[in-house]
């Protein structure tokens, strides 16, 4: 939301996601990390900077800018000898070898990729035996068909005042996120759950799969409005401010904040996350 105070909300969240991906990835004596879907290099960046951390790190995504990012970051800290920086697709690791990773890690990143069993078959081949896996995946399933729920059940009575903030409500969240069966079997973000991922590894030849599900839920701190209508659930998802524009009429957006914005800037609504912790080990 360009908000340095809620940026440091958010860099606090994503720390501790960051500490429990590397802990289960068990660094201690690691040769060669791949970080997929590296992003801006929270993860690789933080086992780089951990006492027992790996020797090498590679930085893959499939954003050139967001690769640049790291590397500007990896040269500030003096670690160039350390990394490496490679552009492609989780589902399809080209250029790293066979059996020549020791561990990899991912934080959001199967999440967006369509064909995922595909990923995680290229994540055991460049595995070598005894190495490891450690991910955490947000899960969207859940909020999803709550939405295409009620939408159902609001598109079975007529539009009234009653429920015209439930709807536009609706409206909002069901442009940030799949909102009926069709996109959500279709979307990668919504069609697996957590028993998905665990199954993915397993038929990939992954042993020792132990997967956590941890639901986080929490008051939503004091936000300015400016801010909260710049801020996205996802990087696919469209802003508030965007749906209000795009989705709304005048006379709905107005409505719409006269009831949102005050427990926006008062805080204390609780909010939900999700996401899924999975570590898996190659045995041979």
């Amino acid at each position: 939301g360009g908000d340095s105070g809620h940026r440091e909300v958010l860099r606090q969240a994503l720390e501790r996601i960051r500490d429990r991906v590397l802990d289960g990835a068990q660094l201690a004596g690691a040769g060669t990390l791949l970080d997929l879907g590296c992003g801006d290099g929270l993860i690789g960046l933080g086992a780089l900077e951990r006492p027992a951390g790996p020797a090498r790190v590679i930085f893959h995504d499939i954003s050139a800018s967001l690769l640049a990012v790291c590397e500007v970051q990896v040269v500030a800290r003096n670690w160039g000898d350390r990394a490496d920086f490679r552009l492609g697709s989780a589902d399809r690791l080209s250029g790293i070898a066979d059996l020549s990773i020791d561990r990899v890690t991912a934080r959001a990143c199967l999440t967006y990729v369509q064909a995922k069993a595909a990923a995680v078959r290229e994540i055991h081949r460049v595995l070598a035996p005894g190495g490891r896996v450690s991910i955490g995946e947000p899960i969207f399933r859940d909020p999803s068909l709550q939405i295409s729920q009620v939408l159902a059940v609001l598109a079975a009575r007529p539009p009234d005042r009653e429920t015209e903030h439930l709807r536009l409500m609706m409206q909002w969240r069901g442009a940030q996120f799949p909102s009926n069966r069709d996109e959500i079997l279709a979307s990668p973000l919504t069609n697996f759950s957590e028993w998905d991922l665990v199954r993915l590894f397993q038929e990939a030849g992954f042993s020792e799969i132990h997967l956590e599900l941890h639901i986080d839920v929490q008051a939503s701190p004091a936000m300015p409005w400016e801010t909260f209508l710049d801020i996205a659930p996802h990087p696919l998802a469209p802003t508030l401010r965007e749906v209000m524009r795009d989705r709304f009429t005048a006379d709905e957006a107005a409505r719409f904040e006269s009831v949102l914005r005050p427990s926006v800037e008062a805080g204390g609504e609780y909010e939900r996350n999700a996401i899924a912790y999975l570590t898996a080990a190659k045995t041979g």
